[in-house]
């Protein structure tokens, strides 16, 4: 059961954070290349840019998934006290209240200002940038905590 678990918990991790990472990535870029005049903007690439937010909101509600199944795993495993768990449970919270606070309701203001004809300052899509590589480097950091926990049994 412990196998199973840890192989949902690592897919549900490809699956559901990979892509809120890599989307959450391109959405500063992708807001500063919408050109904006007189009649709009560019209808191609506003849609592009609601594609990348839509990809965020969506694949981050599935991504509930991977805490879930990591604790299910950590209890099957017997190591929900270790200091290693502890911490990357630590950071995943963070991660997610990065996520939950800071980038996803600024894409939302920043798709407003474009869908109100306005241009996007680069200061905002800047600080923008800024909270996505806070919330990449938690979930980096994450990862490294899984692969090379400390007292791992794999012997490496």
């Amino acid at each position: 059961m412990t196998k199973f678990l840890l192989t949902l918990h690592v897919l549900a991790a490809i699956v559901a954070v990979g892509p809120v990472t890599v989307a959450a990535s391109m959405f500063p870029p992708a807001v500063r290349r919408v050109p904006v005049d007189a009649d709009g903007p560019d209808t191609a690439g506003i849609g592009t840019v609601r594609l990348l937010h839509r990809i965020c909101r969506v694949y981050s509600a599935i991504g509930l998934a991977v805490p879930v199944l990591g604790f299910a795993t950590a209890a099957a495993m017997g190591v929900l006290g270790d200091g290693w768990l502890t911490t990357s449970m630590a950071l995943t919270a963070a991660a997610a209240g990065v996520l939950v606070a800071f980038v996803l309701p600024r894409q939302e203001e920043l798709l407003g200002e474009l869908a109100e004809h306005k241009s996007v300052e680069r200061s905002g899509t800047v600080q923008l940038a800024m909270f996505t590589g806070i919330f990449n480097l938690l979930w980096a950091t994450v990862t490294v905590l899984m692969i090379v926990r400390p007292g791992s049994t794999t012997g490496a």
